[in-house]
């Protein structure tokens, strides 16, 4: 079978099996093309909880089938690729955050969506990288406990000055990856182009950026700017969608570091054995987890 005839398999299956199949931004266009719904991670969470569906599939990773299931709790969710998870999101676990909650218990916990179902049960709020720095200025406490990516958390507090925020050692190590000196070739390559970053990329990359977004921030502002060059300097996926989008605008990868294997791990046979029983895994959380992690996405939902 070539690509167009597994796509169109994939789109008769979920008919049939009343599926509703959300697709990161991170992921290979060919899934982008039979997904229901595209967009970052709390996006699709809530596309999810609208759609009429019976049936989830989330080709992404694990966290954020695991969101899925918080707020659809009667539905059941899917993930193509059950070794997709994210390590970003496996840095930081319940053990370890109770404990540093002791020593700061003052400190409202802000948790980044990046993080497990079971992490989000001892979390106050939850966060995404678009929303972030509102939420936090929106917090009554000046003390915060930012988890678990300490580069958004430097960008978050250099963005809420009246915050006392308080980092821990943890991020994406993909963005995190990237450096000046990647920025600097970049530029010189491509003079003309502007520079749009993802916040979780180190301070100091961050600084030299002419647009500092989440995912669907950095499209966006690519797609509406006049302007016709971009380095894009989140995972490299986006600058192939931009470029499919926006055909007479020039996209450039800051770096081929900014690959994540995670996401790269998903394929479009990966949907069909979903779809066919043959493969994928069924997401199930305890009404315990539901509940407790469901707290930290309503106070988000609340503050944003």
């Amino acid at each position: 079978m070539n690509i167009t005839q597994i796509q169109d398999k994939i789109l008769k299956l979920k008919k049939e099996k009343d599926v509703c199949i959300l697709a990161h931004s991170y992921q290979a266009h060919e899934i982008l093309e039979i997904a229901d719904f595209t967009g970052d991670s709390y996006k699709l969470s809530v596309d999810a909880s609208k759609a009429t569906n019976k049936n989830i599939m989330m080709c992404g990773v694990r966290f954020m089938a695991e969101t899925c299931k918080i707020l659809s709790p009667e539905k059941t969710v899917y993930i193509p690729q059950p070794n997709a998870g994210c390590a970003m999101a496996d840095q930081m676990d319940k053990q370890l955050i109770s404990q540093v909650k002791e020593m700061y218990p003052d400190y409202t916990v802000v948790a980044y969506v990046n993080t497990t179902a079971d992490l989000k049960t001892i979390c106050d709020v939850c966060v995404t990288s678009s929303s972030a720095v509102k939420i936090v200025n929106n917090i009554e406490n000046k003390n915060i406990l930012f988890i678990p990516d300490c580069n958004l958390g430097d960008y978050v507090a250099k963005s809420c000055p009246d915050k006392n925020i308080k980092l821990l050692n943890g991020g994406c190590p993909i963005h995190a990856c990237v450096n000046t000196d990647d920025v600097k070739k970049a530029k010189a390559l491509h003079p003309n182009a502007e520079l749009l970053v993802h916040p979780e990329c180190v301070p100091e990359v961050v600084a030299m950026a002419d647009y500092v977004g989440s995912t669907s921030g950095i499209m966006n502002y690519a797609k509406n700017s006049d302007k016709k060059e971009f380095i894009i300097g989140t995972e490299i996926s986006i600058t192939e969608h931009l470029q499919y989008e926006c055909p007479d605008k020039n996209f450039y990868n800051l770096s081929l570091k900014l690959i994540c294997p995670n996401m790269k791990s998903t394929t479009l046979i990966d949907v069909l054995n979903c779809l066919e029983g043959k493969g994928g895994a069924e997401i199930t959380l305890d009404d315990q987890t539901i509940n407790d992690a469901r707290k930290c996405i309503d106070e988000m939902i609340r503050l944003g």
